[in-house]
């Protein structure tokens, strides 16, 4: 029997080799706004809402959302979309689920930003529970969070456990990223499934880069150094005073590692 299509929103930019952009739990394609326009110079941009988060729906029935489902998917969403090896580049969930795409050859090169899975049973608490504690604070009464979130103090000392500058991001972009974490579907699924989850995929073979914020708060720096044990063939980077989503406190510098780890493609066939 045929697959089911699985239906995804996305913005599309640019030319050239295909390369697709993977949010973090809870998050949007939206941010990946800082970089998308200087990636799509060189690049056919897809940024993707993954499954149950921003503007697409859950997975057809039967589909779960365990690491080997969520690679399956997104392998079946670059097939859907006519995609053949993308390059492919994440944040936090996004990060994994790239390294784990690589692992299998599904990619033609991938770098990640903060990547889930390279933590301790600690770690990975911590993580989960501050980001729900985060999801359940966009359920605040919007005539209390408005003005809460267009306080530029508050703002400011919310948003230092995402961002290493939370100066950068506006209330109103705050605010649309609260809305649509309180109304990601699949948040629940994901972490229910991501609770046992570690890395121990084979080492990529393809370039992979690696990058960390210094001043990431919810998947600490230190896992930075599991992740280098893991994969010793790959590059890995110091994202200096950048928090966990560092598309925002470092754009020009995420824009660039992710631009020579696709041309290193081109590098290593040469």
């Amino acid at each position: 029997m045929a697959r089911q299509p699985i239906e995804v929103a996305f913005e599309r930019r640019g030319n050239g080799d295909p390369l697709v952009l993977l949010h973090g739990i809870g998050h949007r394609w939206q941010a990946w706004e800082p970089v998308i326009d200087t990636l799509a110079r060189r690049h056919d941009v897809i940024a993707i809402d993954l499954p149950g988060f921003g503007r697409s729906p859950l997975l057809p029935e039967g589909r779960g959302y365990d690491m080997a489902s969520a690679v399956q998917a997104c392998a079946d969403i670059f097939e859907d979309m006519g995609l053949g090896r993308p390059h492919v580049a994440g944040n936090s969930l996004g990060a994994v689920i790239s390294i784990e795409l690589a692992s299998r050859g599904l990619v033609s090169s991938a770098t990640a930003l903060a990547p889930a899975g390279f933590w301790t049973a600690r770690d990975r608490a911590w993580a989960l529970r501050v980001l729900t504690m985060i999801r359940r604070s966009g359920r605040t009464p919007s005539w209390l969070l408005n003005p809460m979130i267009r306080n530029r103090l508050f703002r400011m000392a919310a948003g230092c456990l995402l961002y290493g500058h939370p100066s950068r991001m506006t209330a109103e972009i705050m605010l649309a990223d609260l809305v649509s974490m309180v109304g990601a579907g699949g948040f629940d699924l994901v972490a229910a499934a991501g609770r046992d989850y570690v890395y121990r995929s084979p080492a990529p073979t393809v370039p992979l880069t690696v990058a960390w914020g210094t001043r990431d708060r919810i998947l600490w720096p230190r896992q930075a150094r599991r992740a280098a044990a893991l994969l010793p063939r790959a590059r890995h980077v110091w994202l200096h005073r950048a928090g966990h989503v560092p598309m925002i406190d470092a754009p020009e510098q995420v824009a660039s590692l992710i631009l020579e780890t696709c041309a290193s493609v081109t590098a290593r066939a040469a």
